[in-house]
């Protein structure tokens, strides 16, 4: 993988993965992220790569990357960040103690710890509730879930529309919008309650569902993706128009913030802006879109990549951009605080030989 023309961009040990995809950077990345105290993490299930984006003592861009099989839904809380995979929820903790760091500069270092086994159930979006418990969707079951020890996983919701669970990715559920330590809202491309019956509706009748009480907020968005509350609205991804929407959850009237040269998933809030991932539509699921249309006014080409919005104004102030091999994106999430994370990646000979623990030892009783 070739790093971006401004920063590092550290080898990724594992699976060797095709190496003609070139991330280049906006000229003011690395001071947004200074500025806002964060960094990034988001995820390409297309090559199965969890990425982490941070700024190096020297100011530079640095991107570490490692495999993970078909990286999906991504969640930061402090020290820890959850991954959903083909198979599995990891859970990676941060090894470093305060003040330490890793390789000279990596203030974060991110261990897999757990991983959870729920099977093929194509995990989507995950967040954590008020409890600390993992709450993913569930997009093969058309349902929310939590993990559960002695099985794939616990069903927790469905919207009311779905008449049983089965395998069969009814309605593609694919957003969930945590507020207050809990679900609060959901998105699904259509009401379909048949097997895959969405596909035959992605241009309209993509719903926005409010959890507890089951309402559909609105029924007229197209492939919707990651809604987020913020204040008494909800953010969401139109992603069969390739805009980024306000959602009056009282009305369902939409509003839209910004067109995004892509096809639109994973999105992440901080500071009054917007963090969205964007994918080169793939033929066949995304094809005939309005996204196709909306492009070709604007004499656009979609991108891969990820921009940052500001949501006042609806500008793409700063950006990541991916060219060659990788194509499709999937999640993002703001790691607040963070300077320059990094990570271990599963089956490596770092994760067999790198070894910390707690140095008091602990009574028997």
């Amino acid at each position: 993988m070739a790093g971006a023309s401004n920063g590092p961009s550290p080898a990724t040990p594992g699976t060797p993965k095709p190496t003609n995809t070139n991330l280049t950077v906006s000229r003011g990345l690395s001071d947004w992220l200074r500025a806002n105290r964060t960094s990034i993490a988001f995820t390409s299930y297309q090559t199965g790569q969890l990425f982490l984006v941070g700024v190096t003592p020297a100011g530079t861009v640095s991107f570490n990357q490692q495999n993970f099989s078909r990286a999906m839904g991504v969640c930061y809380q402090p020290g820890r960040l959850y991954l959903g995979t083909s198979h599995q929820i990891w859970r990676l903790e941060n090894m470093l103690r305060p003040g330490e760091t890793a390789n000279q500069h990596f203030d974060m270092a991110l261990i897999p710890r757990n991983a959870q086994t729920t099977g093929d159930v194509d995990v989507h979006e995950v967040g954590t509730d008020a409890a600390g418990r993992v709450i993913f969707v569930n997009t093969k079951y058309s349902c929310l879930a939590t993990l559960d020890l002695n099985h794939s996983f616990r069903p927790i919701w469905k919207p009311g529309f779905i008449s049983k669970l089965a395998p069969e990715d009814r309605c593609h559920l694919n957003g969930m919008a945590m507020d207050g330590g809990t679900p609060r809202y959901v998105t699904a491309v259509s009401r379909s309650d048949s097997l895959t019956g969405w596909r035959e509706r992605r241009h309209e009748g993509g719903v926005l569902i409010e959890v507890a009480t089951d309402r559909i907020v609105t029924d007229q968005l197209s492939m919707p993706h990651s809604p987020r509350v913020l204040g008494d609205h909800v953010l969401a991804l139109d992603s069969g128009r390739g805009h980024l929407i306000r959602i009056d959850p009282a009305t369902g009237e939409r509003t839209d913030i910004a067109f995004c040269p892509g096809f639109l998933r994973g999105m992440s809030l901080h500071n009054g802006h917007a963090l969205v991932t964007v994918s080169k539509p793939r033929n066949g699921t995304f094809a005939g879109l309005a996204l196709d249309t909306a492009l070709a006014s604007r004499d656009a080409e979609a991108w891969c990549g990820v921009l940052i919005v500001n949501l006042a104004s609806g500008d793409i102030v700063e950006w990541i951009k991916l060219d060659g091999f990788i194509t499709e994106l999937f999640d993002v999430a703001v790691m607040p605080g963070v300077v320059c994370p990094m990570s271990i990646g599963p089956d490596t000979p770092e994760m067999r030989s790198t070894i910390s623990f707690d140095r008091e030892i602990s009574p028997l009783s």
